[in-house]
C-alpha cells in the first residue's frame, strides 16, 4: 500500500525520539552546567552552523553538525575527527533535545557507551539562565 502524502507515518519523529531516550542517558541543564569544566567531558553542539551563529553556544562546546557526527566519530571513516574520539565523555546537544537524543542513540549503537545528551537542548539551557557564548570556531 502506498502512503498518501500528508498522511501519518508508520512511526513519527516523536516516537523515534522516545525510543532513543529509552536507550540513552539524558542530563538536565543543571547537571551539564556542573560538568562544564570537567576535563573528561566534551560538549558537542550538533546544531546547524546558522543556529550557532545566530544564538551562540555553551561555553567550551565544539561543533559537529548532525549530518556529519557519525562519520566524525568513526575511526574507519574518511571524515574521522580525533578530537571527538579522545577518551572524553561526549555530551551532545541541539536546539530542543530531539536531534541530540537520536544522535546519542546512533552513537551508542555504533559502540560509544560514553555518550549522553542535554535534555531540553539549547532552549532549555537558555531558559535556565545558564551561560551562552558567541560561536567558537572549531
Amino acid at each position: 500500500m502506498t502512503r498518501t502524502p500528508g498522511s501519518p507515518l508508520r512511526v513519527n519523529a516523536a516516537a523515534l525520539v522516545a525510543r532513543a531516550e529509552e536507550q540513552i542517558t539524558t542530563l538536565d541543564a543543571e547537571q551539564v552546567h556542573a560538568i562544564l569544566d570537567d576535563p573528561q567531558v566534551l560538549l558537542v553542539d550538533i546544531r546547524d552552523v546558522r543556529e550557532l551563529e545566530r544564538e551562540g553556544q555553551l561555553p567550551g562546546a565544539v561543533h559537529a553538525p548532525r549530518g556529519m557526527l557519525e562519520f566524525w566519530v568513526d575511526p574507519e571513516s574518511p571524515y574521522y575527527k580525533p578530537k571527538l574520539d579522545d577518551g572524553r565523555q561526549l555530551v551532545l546537544y541541539c536546539g530542543s533535545g530531539w536531534r541530540s537524543a537520536l544522535s546519542a542513540a546512533a552513537l551508542r549503537e555504533m559502540g560509544r557507551d560514553d555518550v549522553s545528551h542535554l535534555g531540553g537542548g539549547f532552549s532549555g539551557w537558555k531558559k535556565a539562565g545558564l551561560p551562552v557564548v558567541a560561536r567558537e570556531k572549531s
